[in-house]
């Protein structure tokens, strides 16, 4: 597992494709009755990107990135420029005893939560709305405060948050259009803001 971050460039196009990916098994008896079974509680994502245009230096960094993970084996952090951020997001409430919560976040702060395990930088606690650094967090996004919050105390956090990725193809097809500029059409990551890759 590796905490290289993908590195940034200019050429990026848009859409940047996201599909979250779950896997139920569905069985259907003769009578069209059907069961089915989660086996995931949370989705990998595929997420595609496009570069346009890339400078000969831009073609040879990702070149190389891409070759040091050796294609799909090894994994890596990605910085995705639309999901990357939680702001006061809810992480927990407090019970009184309880001194160990996880870190998580959800699209626009309520719904599905996610676990966050590649935080960026440190990120700010909160207990009630006031800031506190009465805590410690390990290396997969677990707070730990000092003394256990108390009863009902609302617990959230703001700070940066990679993707823990793989490459999706152990090839990717760069393409040289003009003399020191380069395009790669498609480029997929697989991947979740858990270490699950």
């Amino acid at each position: 597992m590796s905490n290289a971050v993908f590195p940034t460039f200019k050429g990026l196009a848009y859409p940047v494709s996201r599909q979250p990916n779950f896997t139920t098994r569905i069985q259907k008896a003769t009578s069209g009755l059907e069961s089915r079974a989660a086996l995931q509680a949370y989705p990998l994502y595929t997420i595609t990107l496009t570069f346009e245009f890339l400078s000969t230096a831009d073609y040879a960094s990702i070149a190389n990135f891409f070759l040091s993970r050796q294609g799909a084996w090894d994994n890596f952090l990605f910085n995705d420029p639309t999901d990357n951020t939680a702001t006061t997001q809810q992480f927990g409430i407090g019970n009184g005893t309880t001194t160990a919560f996880q870190l998580t976040r959800s699209w626009n702060g309520t719904g599905f939560a996610e676990p966050v395990n590649n935080v960026n930088g440190t990120p700010t606690i909160y207990i009630n709305g006031v800031s506190t650094s009465a805590y410690t967090i390990n290396s997969y996004g677990l707070v730990t405060f000092t003394t256990a919050p108390a009863n009902a105390a609302i617990l959230t956090w703001s700070g940066a948050y990679y993707y823990r990725v793989r490459f999706g193809a152990d090839m990717n097809d760069f393409n040289q259009f003009m003399s020191n500029l380069f395009e790669l059409k498609k480029l997929q990551l697989i991947g979740s803001v858990m270490n699950r890759v």
